[in-house]
């Protein structure tokens, strides 16, 4: 159950070619997920996963606020307590970040990690922050200038810019890579668009693209063609079933709703 949210936000990464400005969501959308994790055999919900989009009003513009969340239900709070928030405030026509955030909880383990993004110099401002015994204040800072190729984004703002994508343009079988800065990691990852599946959901009956997401030299996930998502194929593009399959077992989510809608 660890990084469950990590786990998550990994299946829902993708880029491409066909790029576009943002026509798939709005402010006010909230996408509710139940999740699951094989028990000794038993898939079993442990958690509510959250995506919500707001506008947020600066002295220059106005960025939307891409929030994603993960909660464990009550009755699991005393075997793995989860409290998981990554925001990311983005350009709401490019999806572009200025700003990441990630307030992780997760089993008494603590991290705090924020991005400020810089376009002119390819670079990003990164603090983490952990809790240590050994700090009389009972955390430490590490505060870092990152380079970063042109691109690279953090795992929410990729998520969402999924969406915005032209996935119908691509061809069955067509894989690309892409690369997601993660724990101050620049994260090569690969998807192959296996294609078209209709499936039924919490909100009804939904042709979705089925996506398998992989990533490149690093022990995350696991199997071939094991960790897939299911997209809406139509404007909005919205996850509504993954599974995944990691070192140290297997899941599923399930979307329970999806609300304020763009299309």
């Amino acid at each position: 159950m660890k990084h469950l949210l990590t786990t998550f936000t990994a299946f829902l990464i993708i880029c491409s070619s066909f790029s576009q400005n943002n026509n798939a969501f709005k402010a006010g959308e909230k996408l509710t997920f139940s999740a699951s994790y094989n028990m000794s055999g038993i898939l079993t919900d442990i958690a509510e996963v959250k995506m919500e989009t707001s506008a947020v009003n600066t002295s220059g513009t106005t960025l939307y606020r891409l929030k994603c969340s993960a909660t464990t239900y009550s009755n699991f709070d005393s075997f793995f307590k989860i409290r998981d928030l990554y925001e990311s405030y983005v350009n709401p026509k490019t999806v572009a970040p200025y700003l990441y955030q990630r307030d992780i909880s997760e089993g008494g383990y603590y991290k705090f990690v924020k991005y400020k993004y810089s376009y002119k110099t390819n670079t990003v401002s990164s603090l983490i922050r952990k809790k240590s015994k050994n700090f009389a204040s009972g955390f430490w800072d590490r505060n870092n200038t990152i380079k970063i190729n042109p691109g690279t984004r953090d795992i929410v703002s990729t998520l969402y810019k999924l969406r915005t994508l032209d996935i119908h343009k691509a061809p069955v079988g067509a894989s690309d890579t892409f690369t997601v800065l993660f724990d101050n990691k620049e994260v090569k990852c690969s998807f192959k668009l296996l294609g078209k599946e209709t499936i039924n959901t919490a909100i009804g009956k939904k042709e979705c693209y089925k996506i398998a997401i992989n990533v490149v030299n690093e022990n995350v996930l696991k199997g071939s063609n094991a960790n897939i998502i299911w997209l809406t194929a139509d404007e909005n593009k919205i996850p509504v079933y993954a599974k995944f399959k990691i070192a140290v077992g297997s899941g599923e989510l399930k979307i329970k709703s999806a609300t304020g809608l763009k299309n």
